[in-house]
């Protein structure tokens, strides 16, 4: 199997907004404390396996965010038809 070359550092996916949930996630970047201490350790197949995983956490995020909207989502739009009370 041929092994690609890498002209260029993958870039680390720190956005500056260091800040972790309950479970040790940074709400910025979506790296586990352990990816992020270890970033620059990996290898680039390490590091590309890590995007890998924050582009899945990413996708679940929207995913419940999504879900959440439809749940509280009203329709203003939509006239609802009374009844007659007496």
């Amino acid at each position: 199997m041929n092994q690609q070359f890498e002209l260029f550092e993958i870039a680390n996916p720190c956005i500056g907004l260091c800040q972790s949930n309950k479970k040790g996630y940074c709400f910025g970047c979506l790296r586990s404390r352990t990816e992020r201490q270890l970033w620059h350790e990996m290898t680039t197949e390490q590091q590309r396996e890590v995007l890998r995983l924050i582009a899945g956490r990413k996708l679940r995020i929207e995913q419940m965010r999504q879900r959440k909207d439809e749940q509280l989502g009203f329709d203003f739009e939509e006239i609802p038809e009374i009844g007659e009370l007496f």
